[in-house]
């Protein structure tokens, strides 16, 4: 358990793994997943609000390891929702829990979350227009709704076009230059 005194080291230490994983090109499907959670909590707040939660998440969800979390059941959700630091929302929980459930079912018709994620690209980074400094990151890409529409159709939720669309992003599957 994370004391009180020692999260704001954590939550920095979410930020860099992150950060450092951010735009990456992986094919770690444990890495792909937390890239995954952290798009899911991202909603509606910021990305570094996001990645604080990694560490606390990784403690309280036996490591973010894709199995465990999978396994999870209505007893675990509930301890989630009663622990101090944890993000306590319901929907982006259950969807981390869910979205586990539906990795597994894709590593056993493809071997791995990767493969299906990467075959989308053709193992090739997609390359997009960098925007103008002033812009900001774009937040959809045409790749990101039509992956988005095959991970609905496979079981996930909390991924629609721009969370995707980031993940993807963040997974170093889209590219900018």
């Amino acid at each position: 358990m994370i004391s009180p005194d020692d999260f704001d080291e954590v939550t920095v230490n979410g930020v860099r793994d992150y950060d450092a994983y951010f735009a990456t090109p992986t094919h770690d499907d444990h890495v792909l997943f937390e890239l995954l959670v952290v798009g899911i909590l991202q909603v509606g707040l910021s990305w570094q609000v996001a990645a604080s939660q990694l560490p606390i998440l990784r403690q309280q969800m036996a490591g973010l390891r894709i199995d465990a979390v999978a396994a999870m059941d209505e007893p675990d959700f509930e301890r989630l929702m009663r622990t101090p630091k944890v993000m306590h929302n319901g929907c982006k929980l259950r969807a981390i829990i869910q979205d586990a459930r539906a990795i597994q079912r894709l590593q056993a018709e493809y071997g791995h979350f990767s493969t299906y994620l990467w075959a989308f690209v053709d193992d090739t980074p997609f390359m997009m227009p960098a925007p103008d400094d002033d812009e900001g990151l774009p937040t959809r890409s045409p790749l990101g709704t039509r992956v988005a529409k095959d991970l609905h159709r496979h079981g996930f939720t909390f991924v629609g076009p721009v969370v995707t669309h980031m993940f993807l992003l963040a997974a170093g599957l889209i590219k900018l230059n």
